[in-house]
Formats: structure tokens, C-alpha cells, sequence
């Protein structure tokens, strides 16, 4: 028997166009191909603190959020939806940037602490939860601590974003078993989606 499926969605990133095409919007890009599949758009919900979408999968509502405060604010919009549709951390997936994850690597986790990710860490500090799912979107580490804030919010090179991509559009692929609460399946099949021969 499943569990209850995805019902929220949320990219992180930061608002404004200096942004948009750095690694650290990685989320951003993931939930914008998702509305962008389902020809949807989103709009600005300033009561909710950001901009929301909403699709239907497998018959099921799924609500895209992406947050309009900077990333270390992004827990009160994400609180401020799940608390407005009643959804429980468990139903909800985090969609950001992984700096121990390789680029072209995607990977899906329920739990755990925010690795000094600040989206993730407002987060967890605004739900009062850490039990909600994560696609981690791998970015790779710049090799050292001091360059972090600089690489994450610099642009990836054009062969960086082809891997990207790739990954993200491997997870979308994985959209119909979370909202059905498939975890397992959508993790074995998205965690062994790089492992083959390209």
C-alpha cells in the first residue's frame, strides 16, 4: 500500500533576474519545466509569500510554489502554503541545489538536517519539521568552503546546465509515482537513471 502522495511542490531560489540563471535556482528551474509541461503559469500569491501553480497529475491536485523572498526567508512561504492548503511536511517535496552531489545527479530523500543550506534550513526552522521530501538537484562543490557563496550564486557552464537539465527532466519523469506516494519505485528509478550507459 503507498503512502500519501506529493500534494506541494516547492523550488528554492532567489526572485530577480540577476538570479535566475545561477546554480542555486536550480529549484526554480525544476518547477518552472514542471508548469511549463503542463502548459500552466504561475501567479504572484503575496499573501502567501509567493507564486504558486497548480496541476493536476494523475487526477490528483499538486500545487507548485515558488518562494518571492531570497532564499534564507523561503521557509515562510512554504509554511505559509502548507499551513493555507493543510498539508503535512510528509506531502511536501523541496526541490534544490546539492553541492555533494554531482552535476547531472538528482536524487530523492525524506528527512535528515540542511547541510548548511539556508533555503532548507528556514525551511525546517519555519515548518517546525524536518520530515518532508527533498530532490536533492546535484550542482558539484567548488572545492572549497570559502569559494561556495560565489559558485552557487554563479552561472554553470553551458556543458553544467545540458547535465542539469538532464537530471531535472529525470525527476519530472518521476512525477506521476510521488503524487501517487510511490516513493520507493520513483527513488530506484530515479537513482539509477544515470547509472546506465548515456
Amino acid at each position: 500500500m503507498s503512502e500519501p502522495g506529493i500534494r506541494l511542490i516547492v523550488g528554492l531560489g532567489n526572485p530577480g533576474e540577476q538570479y535566475r540563471q545561477t546554480r542555486h535556482n536550480v529549484g526554480f528551474w525544476f518547477i518552472e519545466r514542471v508548469a511549463a509541461a503542463y502548459q500552466e503559469t504561475f501567479r504572484a500569491e503575496p499573501k502567501l509569500h509567493g507564486q504558486l501553480c497548480r496541476i493536476r497529475v494523475d487526477g490528483l491536485d499538486l500545487r507548485l510554489l515558488k518562494p518571492a523572498t531570497f532564499m534564507n526567508r523561503s521557509g515562510q512561504a512554504v509554511a505559509a502554503v502548507a499551513q493555507y492548503f493543510a498539508i503535512p511536511p510528509e506531502q511536501i517535496l523541496i526541490a534544490h541545489d546539492e553541492l555533494d552531489l554531482p552535476v547531472g545527479e538528482a536524487r530523492l530523500k525524506r528527512g535528515g538536517g540542511h547541510a548548511g543550506h539556508n533555503g532548507l534550513r528556514d525551511t525546517i526552522t519555519q515548518l517546525g519539521s524536518r520530515e518532508f521530501w527533498r530532490l536533492r538537484i546535484g550542482i558539484a562543490h567548488p572545492g572549497d568552503r570559502t569559494l561556495v557563496t560565489g559558485y552557487v550564486l554563479g552561472r554553470p557552464s553551458r556543458e553544467d546546465v545540458e547535465q542539469i537539465i538532464t537530471a531535472i527532466e529525470d525527476a519530472e519523469r518521476r512525477l506521476d509515482d510521488l503524487v501517487q506516494g510511490r516513493y520507493q519505485l520513483a527513488m530506484s528509478q530515479l537513482h539509477s537513471a544515470r547509472s546506465g550507459v548515456d
